[in-house]
This record gives C-alpha cells, sequence and structure tokens, in this order.
C-alpha cells in the first residue's frame, strides 16, 4: 500500500511484542533442492522481499533479520500490474511476493507462476482463520500456494469538516453519491477529489453506484462505467495509487476513493500530529458505502523461481506468529487473518467497523471476480480512456 511521506510517518507510535523462540528454529529449515544460491546444501542468509509499500511495522524486518540472521532486501510497488508483470517475465529475483487474492493471485496460480507451499515448515498455519482459508480454496485448491496476509475494503476517505462545509451538514457521508453524484463532485471539486488508479476497484465501486453486478465486464457495464465517471471527470483532480494519503493527510484533497486500512493510517497520523501542536485534529473518516464495497484480500506467496524458498518459509512462518501480525495491523490498520492475533491487536483497530466490519456490512461486500482476457482488455483500454478525459 501507499507510504505516508516520513514527517508524517514518523509521527506514528508503535509497539512491538517479543518474537517467539521458535522463530529462529523456523528460519533455519534446509533449503530446497534445486535452490540457487545454495552453498554446501544450505541455502545462503538472503531473502529478496517485494511487498506493497507501507505493508509491515517499522521494525518487522529488522526483527526477522536479528532473529534469524537472514539478510532482507526489502522492495515496494504500488500496483499488483507491476507484480505480474515481474512474474510473467520470470527472474524476478524474489522470494516471497503479496499479491493481492482475486483476481491476481488466482490467475497467477492458473499459469503456474508460484511454488507449492511446504507446510511442515509453516506450523503457524494453526493460527489462521479457517473460514478465510476455506474461501481461498476455490481459487487455491487445499490452500496449496498462498497464505493470506491482510484484508479489507474499498471505500472513502473523508475529510469530514470540509465536506460538510461545501455540501453542508445533510451530505451523504455513508454513499457512493458523496462521489459519483455530478452535483457533489462538482461542489467538492475545490476542495479536491482523489480516485484510486486501479481498473478493477474503480469500475466496481460505479457499478455499485448504479445497483448493478460489479464484477460485470460486457459492454454494455463498461459504456456504463464510462458515462458515470465522463460526468464526474472534470473533478477529479487525479487518479493514483500512491499519493492520496499524504493529500488527504495534508489537507490537500477532502475525498477519496481509498482502502481501508490507508485511510486508518491518515486518520492515526494526522491526529497524532495534532496532538503534537496542541492543535484540534480534522476528522478524518474511513466509509464503507451503504450500497456495498469490494472486499479484498492480500495474501502471500513463493514464486516459483525462488532462489531461497526456505528462507521464503521463514518468513512467511514468522509472519504468522500472532504477535508479529498483530503488531502490523496496529501500524496498518488492516485486519489480518490470524484468530490467535485478535486480542493483541490494539482495540480501537479491533473495533473499528471501517477495519473489521460487523455480519450486516459483511453481507453487502463482494470478492473481485476474474473475467475473460477480452473482457480485461477492454476494461483497461477504458479505464485508460476515462483518466485521459476521453
Amino acid at each position: 500500500m501507499p507510504t505516508l511521506s516520513q514527517p508524517l510517518e514518523n509521527a506514528v507510535s508503535l509497539r512491538f511484542a517479543p518474537l517467539a523462540c521458535a522463530l529462529i528454529l523456523a528460519a533455519c529449515g534446509g533449503s530446497q533442492p534445486g535452490s540457487e544460491g545454495a552453498t554446501n546444501g544450505a541455502e545462503e542468509q538472503v531473502l529478496n522481499v517485494y511487498n506493497w509499500s507501507d505493508y509491515v511495522a517499522d521494525d518487522t524486518i529488522a526483527n526477522f533479520e536479528a532473529a534469524t540472521g537472514i539478510k532482507v532486501n526489502y522492495d515496494v510497488y504500488a500496483e499488483n500490474e507491476t507484480l505480474e508483470t515481474k512474474l510473467v517475465a520470470g527472474g524476478s529475483g524474489y522470494d516471497v511476493v503479496f499479491p493481492s487474492a482475486r483476481p491476481f493471485a488466482q490467475r497467477q496460480i492458473r499459469t503456474g507462476l508460484y511454488a507449492q507451499l511446504d507446510k511442515a515448515q509453516l506450523p503457524n498455519l494453526q493460527h489462521l482463520d479457517p473460514d478465510i482459508m476455506e474461501g481461498l480454496t476455490d481459487m487455491d485448491a487445499d490452500n496449496a500456494h498462498v497464505v493470506p496476509y491482510m484484508w479489507g475494503t474499498t471505500g472513502l476517505g473523508i475529510n469530514v469538516e470540509r465536506v460538510t462545509a461545501a455540501l453542508g451538514a445533510d451530505a451523504p457521508l455513508d454513499s457512493w453519491g458523496l462521489l459519483f453524484d455530478p452535483a457533489n463532485a462538482s461542489k467538492l471539486a475545490s476542495c479536491g477529489i482523489h480516485v484510486l488508479d486501479d481498473e478493477q476497484e474503480a469500475f466496481s465501486a460505479a457499478l455499485i453506484w448504479l445497483g448493478q453486478d460489479p464484477n460485470a465486464a460486457t459492454p454494455e457495464a463498461i459504456a456504463a462505467v464510462q458515462e458515470v465517471y465522463a460526468a464526474i471527470r472534470p473533478h477529479i483532480r487525479t487518479f493514483n495509487n500512491a499519493e492520496y494519503k499524504d493529500a488527504l493527510a495534508n489537507g490537500d484533497v477532502c475525498l477519496v476513493m481509498g482502502y481501508s486500512g490507508d485511510i486508518g493510517q491518515v486518520r492515526d497520523v494526522v491526529a497524532e500530529a495534532a496532538e503534537s501542536t496542541g492543535r484540534p485534529a480534522p476528522d478524518i473518516r474511513y466509509v464503507i458505502p451503504k450500497e456495498g464495497a469490494v472486499r479484498w484480500m492480500d495474501v502471500i506467496a513463493i514464486p516459483k523461481d525462488a532462489r531461497h524458498p526456505g528462507n521464503a518459509h521463514a518468513f512467511i512462518n514468522y509472519l504468522m506468529e500472532p504477535e508479529v501480525i498483530a503488531d502490523i495491523s496496529n501500524h496498518v490498520a488492516y485486519a489480518n487473518a490470524n484468530l490467535a492475533a485478535t486480542d493483541l491487536v490494539d482495540p480501537e483497530i479491533a473495533a473499528d467497523p471501517g477495519v473489521y466490519p460487523s455480519e450486516e456490512v459483511r453481507e453487502r461486500l463482494v470478492d473481485p471476480a476474474l473475467v475473460a482476457d477480452d473482457q480485461q482488455r477492454q476494461r483497461v483500454r477504458a479505464w485508460t480512456g476515462i483518466k485521459s478525459g476521453r
């Protein structure tokens, strides 16, 4: 996920629970046959990780390195497509990656881009929510290739004071209409609107607003989405996945389409910054619109050509330590899939309905679906045209 600017990021206070001693033993699990970079039957103490930006706690990597002696080379990306391009090209050099489950990991598993997990090296699988694990089996039979990491929703991030100042006290803060109704968008243009540069998320949101199947990719559905965005395109400041958090935190925009945890991070950072200066904090709020929203899940996988699969298993097992994953949730403000970690998550985050929605709200969430290749190409072309205003 996108990273906040360093001055703001420094305002976040974090805690970290001690690592389990078993982690050290797990990291010493033997190498797998044929792994490159191995010496005398053992892997070199190196791990190459490719993850979304700002998607671990500040000390996650340092603590893993200290506990295992494994040097981590950590790179970040902002779009699933960037990861997929590297995987398809082959020889990426990465040992652990974090794709979104649907449709990306789903497609990548089908095309054989990931190694099968050695569950004997992953004893912490026992901590994961069986319902979430079962929910992944339609795309990954027997949970053979991916491990759930974080999950969340895509909704609206709102600076409440500025939005209500523009629209009035009765502004529909709980609806996609805040963004997609041209009458609202025109009034919010002056305080700034950002939309994700993500064809899947943006199409689904517009279709939900229209009351249509959010995974539809027919020519009619594409045309309907184009019409929705054409009506508000003049009022959208930019489309991006990497800048909107800073923009919302700095007051440069008042409304964003964004990820649940990202907005939670912004809220916490501006609150702490305000406290340090003695000024009141702006009311930054994440909303799952009443019409529904996309639910997504990011997973962990080992590329088939990974050079350090043993170290990769050790890292994945480490991330499944309840204390470790709870600390990450406390930093990134996303829900994790680890049942044993729930009681360790900051109560404010665990009780936040934007992070852990109620059952009633969950019934209105939808999972992304894999669409046919030709339909996907048509949606991508349409999205390019929407962004350019054509």
